[in-house]
């Protein structure tokens, strides 16, 4: 079974590329990927800092109070 995904080839690229400046417009598109990795970057330390505050048990909930 095949995604999607691979199928995508030459010209549908281009096509998807072109959309995506229409959207977005050929100014913000140097914008996009500084903001998809400082999303990442804030997700990550969300998720590590759940899991500091599991890993404390109620250590952690004594810290907070």
């Amino acid at each position: 079974m095949t995604t999607i995904l691979a199928n995508i080839e030459g010209p549908d690229l281009l096509i998807i590329l072109g959309i995506i400046v229409l959207l977005f417009g050929s100014s913000q598109l140097p914008k996009l990927p500084r903001s998809l990795g400082q999303a990442s970057k804030e997700f990550n330390k969300g998720v590590s800092d759940e899991e500091n505050d599991d890993a404390g048990g109620t250590e952690a909930k004594d810290r907070k109070s």
